[in-house]
């Protein structure tokens, strides 16, 4: 039986003979450089880290482009270090799917130290400050998800954590933020050398987000005379610190049950899923898609990885934010969005099976090509048709990748906005097109309304994935039940479609409250009534193109 550890990987013929691809460097060497002289430590020890980030540094490591590895600190889920690193010496075993069912396996040996950063944790966080005061850090990268960056709570105050943080200094912080600031100020403090901060999460302006973070907490502590008055300055000095803006794309859903199965199949042990004590599920192995992409703002100011070497995309900020903006609001995440909502209401529990349904792969054919394309922002560096061709073709429709419109349904309040309102405001503002003209848009802004109601298109209840907003969105549906065509549901969903906190605008002053409104009422008439309204206008209303 193979296991993933140091020791198991020394039988290379057995790895080999079960497909598996190892490392092709010297690990002590580049353990050791690593120690002395280390150049990148990343927050967040997930699965798109493992199986995204880890992968691209290997590759440069294994053609001699790079000689020390990556630190991988975790500032959230302190077991995914104790229970998914530790044990296996911090490999990590990667499974690419392709929608035909191929499996790529390759065993991840980049990751050279794997610690937390508590302040409890003595020898850990030792380690840590000793990586920021060394002058040969280039870059501290970050996959903390956006809440990671939030100081404030939905009243506007600084979180508890937080305020325990800005009134303790930098000697024991908790929160991320304050945590990434501290190791700053060591470093400051230490001789004010250069480095990177990199968020790699995806969320708009994430390089932003972080700078904001960072530099909040910098400053309280500043005013409160806990950090030495330099400290923000050196902060704020693009010569010394920068945060880029990055746009990342990769599907890494939690560990399939059916690759755990492949894998125990070809002789390797010891690959159980592992839920810690705060519900994050991983596995020594991370399944994911093939696709991926990392587009990232080029301005490092004490050296980088040739990560350009490895399929990522180094360019100015505002291509970045072009290839964000035409994934976001065009090409990827509003048929995402769309998928998640209508498939919570028909039953469906996997994307790829929503991708069967010619009505739904239809919806999202018309929200992309027919809606999305005239209007799309081209980044000049990726092809949009391209993008979206592979999107449909091949990433949504991968039935290898356990991705379900439950999780991706969640939070959707924060999302629509930008997800749908971007492509209505592109249009209110081409003179050629006429934001009425849109079908599929409206329609899936119906179809989340309907899906706030809790009741499938069977009529049954069903559990709603979490959302900020959840609770105040149904109170203003509160009244509405299936059947009801009257008067009473269409004013209950006209106080959502006239919120401008939720899109940006009022959907009625772009002419299409009316449109979504008489969807939203045709979704109620009773059971199965979901489904009629989508083939409705997705089959028998449908435009075959909006010219433009």
């Amino acid at each position: 039986m193979l296991r993933l550890n140091r020791a198991g990987l020394a039988d290379t013929q057995a790895w080999e003979a079960a497909g598996i691809q190892l490392p092709g460097f010297d690990y002590d060497t580049v353990a050791q450089n690593t120690l002395s002289a280390p150049e990148w430590i990343h927050f967040g020890a997930g699965n798109i880290f493992r199986g995204f980030v880890a992968n691209a540094h290997q590759k440069l490591l294994d053609s001699g482009k790079a000689n020390t590895g990556i630190i991988a600190a975790e500032t959230f889920d302190y077991e995914m270090i104790d229970k998914a690193y530790r044990p296996y010496d911090n490999l990590t075993l990667l499974v690419l799917m392709n929608a035909r069912g191929d499996l790529i396996k390759k065993v991840i040996g980049s990751i050279t130290e794997a610690i937390t950063a508590d302040p409890n944790r003595e020898a850990d966080y030792t380690r840590l400050i000793e990586v920021f005061e060394n002058p040969s850090l280039q870059l501290a990268s970050f996959t903390i998800t956006e809440k990671g960056y939030s100081l404030f709570g939905p009243g506007g105050q600084y979180l508890s954590v937080v305020e325990q943080d800005l009134a303790n200094g930098p000697e024991h912080p908790v929160h991320a933020m304050s945590i990434a600031a501290s190791l700053a100020y060591r470093r400051y403090l230490k001789g004010g050398y250069p480095m990177t901060f990199v968020s790699m999460d995806n969320c708009s302006h994430n390089g932003d987000k972080l700078k904001h973070g960072i530099l909040t907490v910098a400053k309280e502590w500043a005013k409160k005379g806990l950090v030495e008055d330099g400290f923000v300055a050196y902060l704020e000095d693009e010569r010394k610190i920068t945060f880029p803006l990055t746009m990342i794309d990769k599907i890494t859903p939690r560990p399939s049950q059916s690759v755990q199965a492949a894998l125990l199949e070809q002789g390797i042990g010891g690959m159980d899923v592992i839920v810690t004590s705060k519900n994050t599920y991983t596995a020594p192995f991370v399944n994911a898609e093939v696709s991926e992409y990392l587009v990232i703002e080029d301005k490092f100011t004490n050296g980088r990885p040739a990560l350009e070497q490895a399929g990522i995309i180094f360019t100015d900020r505002d291509t970045v934010n072009q290839v964000e903006t035409m994934k976001v609001t065009t090409c990827l995440n509003p048929l995402h969005t769309a998928l998640a909502v209508s498939g919570c209401l028909l039953g469906y529990t996997l994307i790829a099976d929503e991708m069967k349904d010619p009505v739904l792969r239809r919806f999202v054919e018309m929200i992309g090509y027919t809606e999305g394309l005239p209007v799309v922002v081209d980044p000049g560096i990726l092809s949009p048709k391209q993008f979206l061709d592979e999107v449909l073709q091949e990433r949504f429709a991968n039935p290898f990748i356990p991705d379900t419109p439950q999780r991706i349904a969640t939070d959707t309040s924060q999302k629509v906005g930008i997800r749908f309102g971007e492509t209505i405001k592109a249009y209110i503002r081409r003179d050629d097109l006429d934001p009425v003209q849109l079908s599929a848009i409206p329609l899936a802004i119906a179809v989340w309304c309907r899906y706030l109601l809790g009741l499938d298109d069977e009529g049954q209840t069903f559990t709603l994935s979490p959302d900020p907003l959840l609770e105040s969105l149904q109170a203003r549906l509160q009244e509405v039940t299936l059947g009801d065509k009257g008067q009473k549901a269409a004013a209950a969903v006209q106080s959502i479609l006239h919120d401008e906190a939720i899109f940006g605008m009022d959907l009625y002053a772009t002419g299409l409250g009316g449109k979504i409104e008489t969807m939203f009422t045709e979704m109620l008439a009773g059971p199965h009534a979901v489904r009629a309204t989508l083939e409705k206008y997705v089959v028998q209303e449908a435009p075959t193109t909006i010219s433009g």
